[in-house]
This record gives structure tokens, C-alpha cells and sequence, in this order.
């Protein structure tokens, strides 16, 4: 009897060299899940007939009807080399811009990732971003250019027209890569047509080549152009994929060129884990045993109606078991281990216990929600906070539309936001209001629908509101918090955090979180930015991209009383004095206290009124504005339309900042403000005869136009039900 494939991956997943882990990325459309459906049926876990049609990872029904990815889906597999059998553990992750949060959390669980990109379309801005979400995470790309079959059928290339545009598709993936890796790791992580660290192939017709695999097979590209001199001849694709099956040319190269957990680890660890690698949990984590402690990382939380909230991540080292006693880390909680699973995508197999290496599901972490670090034997060191290379722009108030279905309501939400931490979650108790902030407005009409429609609570929501934020204008002067037993105060200083500092924070040179002791890298990175290394070393949170610095000198309880003073550090941050929406871009500087020398008269009730009065204060006298997010977005519509495109982005207060003629299609470049973008895709649809599309290239806030900014943050004001009292006026 047929072994079944349970059985296959669980015998070969304690044997850690054997190990794939690996994601597929790429901008939207670009065919991610009609290519992982390939791969599935190449493992024999679908019908051939199906693969590329049935979209077996998009198993949600938005997903199916609306025909992209909103989840990222995994599935564990096996694959033979020259009969050598190797465990994939692949996840599937989205393309729309929307999404990328998931592809974010994705990429801290693999090592490897497949990055897609069509033939015809070449890179695109989302190819860019997905990129850039692997390299932080330290995982290695290859490249498949998919769609090979419309450069033939379409466009009528010859194959020296093709070799051209391939060479040119490849340079520009290579360049990204160049931009965002070490300088040691260049060289080893381009990816080269001649060691087949690219492949080429159509997804939809189930055929791939590379190199290595044309050179073992006898294959050569005149093959290719042969199957398809015919139109629409379903033979001959068949053939094709008999001969140069997609799934043994590309799982052939991931075997080749992708690092098995023990090799990835020695690398990745160090940079997404800040403890002591010399440890006995640091070389645990770093060699990947299975014998050490158990430290499992959390990239994903779905909540089952049978099985409860089950927890997806990648195991580093030890060996998880049904029964467990762990700790999860971040919420500071104990939990059991109630089951452990391996994944089939929308399917999950019980198993008894999985070793370090794997990608596995995990039930009965009640308190888990992605980015916590589950460990045996008590607390440990958790792995570095996932951050987001986006964050939510767009804003819907949602209330049930029953009264008696509030309770449930407000269940929901806190689901929602475990299961989608892209999604901000705000549920105001004084005023009844719940806000979710999302990417965009279809991330946040799928979460409404499935509110809706899994989670059975009918639901009404606002139109979408923008997100502002709140920055600085200059260094303001000294301001005193007080408090109210008079016996303590603080003394802060507010100032524009240099340009420099913001952009190592988002490109992930500074760790966000609170700094116990003085770091030697931190301060490393601040004095190559300018910053006095004794300024840098009194660097105590970096927190939403905003530096908090202990500018006391000789203050002995300064100690007992930092963890409330960042506690109100954060909080202010998190809803700033001028109309309660997050700070970015600052720097606080506590300059001075005076504390009574008691302890009992500055425990928290004293201590956070004081502080927050006086870093809000700080913030009023540094001339302070809204900053509103600000789309780039990447418009290609017919050149004969140009000017109604032109006309559409000055309409909507964007402007234009490039525009490239390629053959008939014009590429035009615009930095458009998020509040103008309602209805957008609709309107450039109209304008531009249904041809016009869009995409967006980067997210960026910048200062509200002066004239604005008073009628903005009245409407604000207005919207949340403040009073001056709530803010710092």
C-alpha cells in the first residue's frame, strides 16, 4: 500500500539536512498559487488535470471569488532528488500590497523563497517589496520567471528577443538583491542563469526548465517554441510538462540552492535572535537541535471552530510535543501544547512530536498571536519583533448592527487582530467606538466580509478614514511635568528626529524595543548617523519610529522609575496631543527629575500623570503638525490616455514625478495622498477606457499642506470626541 504523505514528511523531518523551508512571493497576478499548485500535484497531493486551475491554497471562498491570495497557506511535501528524499515546507503568500503583512510574517518561519515574476511584466513594485520583506529576514531568493508561454504566443518574441528580455528581467532582480544584502553575501545570493538559480517556465501549462535540468534532460528551448507552434494545442502542452515537469525543475533548485535549517541558522539566528549565541540556548538555536530547549516562533494564528486557535511558526531548536508545558514570552504566559500538526494547506495531520526545523501547527497557545516566542522551561529570550514594512493607513469605525450582538462583537475583534496583526484594533470603551485600522480598503473589506460571513456578526462600518500621523517641526524647549503629590517632576525636550536615524529604523539597522543595558551595536549604528557616543549609549526605547534618550546625569533612583517613564513614553507616541494620532519622527530627551526620595510617593499613580503631562507639553512647543501618508503609485494605462491620467493625479492633489514611454504604454509615476485615493482604481478605469492600471510603489508620510492643517485636525477633533483636556492644548 502506498505510504501516505503524513507518514513520508514525519519520517523525514528529524533528519535536519533533509529540510527545505521555503516561501513563494511576487507581485500580484505574477501566477504565486497556480505555481504552488504544480508543485502539489508533482508530490501527488492533486490531480494533474487540476493543477493551475484549482487554486487548491486559496481555499477561503473571498479568496476563490475574488481570484487572489489573501492568506498565506502552508503545506508540507516531499520530493526526491536522484533518489535522495527531501521534506519542502512551503508557504504560499500573497501578492496584493494589501496582504504583505503576511508575507512578512512568512518570511521569518523559512529560509528560502521563490520570487516570481512574469515574463511579459517583468519586475514590479511589489517584486521589489517582496524582496526586500525576504533579505531583512535573511532569506535566501531564487527566481522563476513565470508565463514564458505569453512572451511565445502573445507577443510572437524570437528566441534571441526572449534571451534579451530575460537578461535584462534577471539584471534588475540582481540589483535589488545587490541593495539590500551584506557585500560579503553579493556574490552568493545572485541569482545566475548558469548554476540554474533560475528557471523558466509556465505555471499554467505545468512545464519549467533551467540549465542544470536542460543539460540532464536533453532538452533545449527550441522544444518550447515546437509545443506551441500550434495554436491552443493541448497536446502538446502535455507533452511539454511530461518532459520538463515544473515541479522537478523548480524543487530540483530549491534542494540545490536553498539552505537546510542547520546551515540557515547558523546566519539567521544572530540577526533575529538578540540573545547570548554563546549560550546553551544560543548554540541550541544557532545549529538547530533538536535536543535543546524548545523555541518556537509564531508567524500566523488561525481560530478553528473545532480545534481553537491554532498557532503556525517555525520550530528552532528542541522538539515540540502534545503536552508541553510552555511559555509564551511576549504576553508573559504559561500554556500546554494540546496538539501538534503538520500542514496539507487547508488540512492539518496530528502528530505526536515534531523536531527543530520544521514548519508546524500548534494548539492550545491561547495567548499567542504572531511574533511570540513560545519556549519550554520557562521564560526565555524572545526573538526580535516582526515589523512591517507598511503600516495600516485606512481606518473604518464598525459597529454591530444588533445591540445584543456587541459582546460577540468585541470577541470578534480581538480575534481579528491575533489572527491579522496588519489589522489595528481600537476599541474605545468610554465612547462605544471600535476602529480598525488597516493597509487599504480591501484589506479592510475582506476583514468586514469575513466578520460577516465566518464569524457571524452582522456588522455596518463607516466610510474609510486616513490615518494621520503627528511629527515636529523644530526642538522646542524645556517642559515640566508635575505631579499631583508635587513632590516629583520631569524635565523633557522634544526635537525632529534626523533623517538619517528614521531610515535605519525602517531598514531594520535599529531594532525597535527598550534597551536594558547599553548595546554596543546600537550605539555603533547611532555614531556612524553623527550622534555623541555618550548620547547614543543613554539611548533607552526606540519605539513606532521615535527615540526616547536619558539625558539625567547623577539621579540615583533614575533606575526605579525608567520602566514608567517609558510606559507614558509609549503611550503619548501612540496618541499624540494635537488630535490623538500616532507621533513619528521624534526624539525625547528626559533632561532632568526631581524625585522624593520615598518610594511610596512615586510608584505609578504619581509618576505616569507626570510624565505624560510633560513629554505633551515638549511636543506643544515643537511647533507641532499632521503628517498625512503619501502612496507612490506605479500607473500604466495607453499613452493615448496620458493626459486624462495627468489630470486624474493633479485632481487629487498628487503629483507627478516621472513618466516613461514603453512601446504603447505609457509608465507614469505619481506621489498621491492616501485621503484622495477613495474610489481611485474606478476612476482610472473610466479615464482611461478600462485599460489603466495601478500599483503601489512605497508608502511615505509627509507634512499635511499648511492650509489643511487646521480643518483636518478639527474634523479629527470632531470625529473622536475630544475635549482639550484629552490633548495637549
Amino acid at each position: 500500500m502506498a505510504e501516505k504523505m503524513v507518514d513520508r514528511v514525519s519520517r523525514i523531518m528529524s533528519n535536519n539536512k533533509q529540510i527545505r523551508n521555503i516561501a513563494i512571493c511576487a507581485h500580484i497576478d505574477h501566477g504565486k498559487t497556480t505555481f504552488s499548485d504544480n508543485l502539489l500535484s508533482g508530490a501527488g497531493m492533486m490531480s494533474d488535470e487540476l493543477a493551475g486551475k484549482a487554486r487548491q491554497l486559496d481555499f477561503h471562498a473571498d479568496e476563490q471569488e475574488r481570484g487572489i491570495t489573501i492568506d498565506s497557506a502552508a503545506v508540507s511535501m516531499v520530493h526526491a532528488v536522484d533518489e535522495e528524499e527531501f521534506l519542502i515546507n512551503l508557504i504560499d503568500t500573497p501578492g496584493h500590497v494589501d496582504f504583505g503583512g503576511d508575507v512578512t510574517r512568512a518570511m521569518r518561519a523559512v529560509d528560502g523563497a521563490i520570487t516570481l515574476i512574469c515574463a511579459s511584466e517583468g519586475v514590479m513594485p511589489q517584486t521589489e517589496t517582496v524582496l526586500r520583506q525576504a533579505l531583512r529576514e535573511k532569506v535566501k531568493p531564487v527566481l522563476f520567471i513565470n508565463k514564458v508561454d505569453r512572451l511565445i504566443k502573445e507577443l510572437k518574441l524570437t528566441p534571441e528577443q526572449m534571451q534579451e528580455r530575460f537578461v535584462k528581467q534577471i539584471a534588475n532582480v540582481n540589483r535589488i538583491i545587490a541593495g539590500l544584502v551584506p557585500k560579503d553575501a553579493k556574490d552568493k545570493w545572485q541569482v545566475n542563469v548558469a548554476d540554474g538559480s533560475v528557471a523558466f517556465g509556465s505555471a499554467f501549462h505545468n512545464w519549467a526548465l533551467s540549465i542544470p535540468y536542460m543539460k540532464k534532460k536533453g532538452i533545449t528551448f527550441a522544444d518550447i517554441i515546437d509545443a506551441y507552434k500550434d495554436e491552443a494545442d493541448d497536446e502538446a502542452y502535455k507533452a511539454l510538462a511530461k518532459k520538463a515537469p515544473l515541479h522537478e525543475v523548480v524543487l530540483d533548485m530549491v534542494v540545490t540552492h536553498h539552505p537546510s535549517p542547520m546551515v540557515a541558522q547558523e546566519y539567521r539566528v544572530p540577526k533575529i535572535w538578540h540573545g547570548d549565541v554563546e549560550s546553551k540556548d544560543g548554540k541550541s538555536l544557532v545549529s538547530c537541535d533538536p535536543n535543546g530547549r524548545t523555541y518556537f516562533v509564531v508567524t500566523k494564528v488561525v481560530i478553528d471552530p473545532q480545534a481553537g486557535e491554532i498557532a503556525t511558526g517555525r520550530l528552532f531548536s528542541g522538539t515540540m510535543r502534545r503536552g508541553d508545558a510552555v511559555h509564551q514570552n511576549i504576553a508573559n504566559m504559561p500554556g500546554r501544547v494540546q496538539q501538534v500538526f503538520v500542514y496539507n494547506g487547508a488540512k492539518r495531520a496530528i502528530v505526536d512530536n515534531v523536531p527543530a526545523g520544521n514548519i508546524i501547527g500548534v494548539a492550545g497557545l491561547k495567548a499567542a498571536r504572531p511574533g511570540e516566542t513560545v519556549t519550554t522551561d520557562g521564560p526565555g529570550e524572545p526573538f526580535e519583533k516582526i515589523s512591517h514594512i507598511f503600516d495600516p493607513v485606512v481606518s473604518k469605525a464598525i459597529e454591530a448592527k444588533k445591540p445584543a450582538d456587541l459582546p460577540k462583537l468585541i470577541e470578534v475583534l480581538h480575534q481579528v487582530s491575533k489572527e491579522d496583526p496588519t489589522v489595528t484594533i481600537e476599541i474605545n470603551e468610554e465612547t462605544g467606538e471600535h476602529l480598525m485600522h488597516g493597509m487599504g480598503e480591501l484589506h479592510l473589506e475582506v476583514i468586514e466580509n469575513r466578520i460577516k460571513s465566518e464569524k457571524g456578526v452582522e456588522v455596518k462600518t463607516s466610510p474609510p478614514i486616513v490615518v494621520y500621523r503627528e511629527a515636529i517641526t523644530r526642538e522646542g524647549t524645556e517642559s515640566e511635568g508635575k505631579s499631583p503629590n508635587k513632590h516629583n517632576r520631569l524635565y523633557f525636550v522634544a526635537e525632529p528626529l534626523e533623517e538619517e536615524v528614521r531610515d535605519a529604523i525602517s531598514k531594520g539597522k535599529l531594532s525597535p524595543g527598550r534597551l536594558k543595558k547599553k548595546d554596543a551595536e546600537v550605539v555603533e549604528v547611532f555614531r556612524e548617523i553623527g550622534w555623541d557616543a555618550k548620547v547614543a549609549a543613554k539611548v533607552k526605547d526606540i519605539f513606532e519610529g521615535n527615540v526616547f534618550v536619558d539625558g539625567t546625569r547623577g539621579i540615583v533612583q533614575i533606575n526605579e522609575i525608567m520602566e514608567m517613564v517609558l510606559d507614558m513614553f509609549e503611550d503619548v507616541m501612540k496618541a499624540g496631543p494635537l488630535a490623538k494620532e500616532p507621533c513619528v519622527g521624534m526624539k525625547l530627551t528626559l533632561m532632568d527629575c526631581k524625585l522624593h526620595e520615598d518610594a511610596i510617593h512615586r510608584g505609578p499613580a504619581q509618576m505616569y500623570p507626570t510624565v505624560r503631562e510633560g513629554v505633551r507639553k515638549a511636543i506643544m512647543t515643537a511647533g507641532p503638525v499632521l503628517n498625512e501618508p503619501l502612496q507612490m503609485t506605479r500607473i500604466e494605462a495607453p499613452t493615448d490616455y496620458v493626459g486624462e491620467v495627468s489630470k486624474l493625479v493633479s485632481g487629487r492633489r498628487g503629483q507627478l514625478q516621472d513618466m516613461q514611454a514603453e512601446g504603447d504604454i505609457t509608465i507614469v509615476l505619481a506621489k498621491m495622498p492616501v485621503g484622495e485615493m477613495f474610489g481611485w482604481s474606478n476612476d482610472l478605469r473610466s479615464a482611461t477606457g478600462g485599460r489603466g492600471t495601478s500599483s503601489l510603489v512605497s508608502q511615505t508620510f509627509d507634512r499635511l499642506p499648511m492650509e489643511l492643517q487646521e480643518k483636518i485636525k478639527t474634523k479629527i477633533v470632531q470625529r473622536k470626541g475630544l475635549n482639550e483636556a484629552q490633548l495637549g492644548v
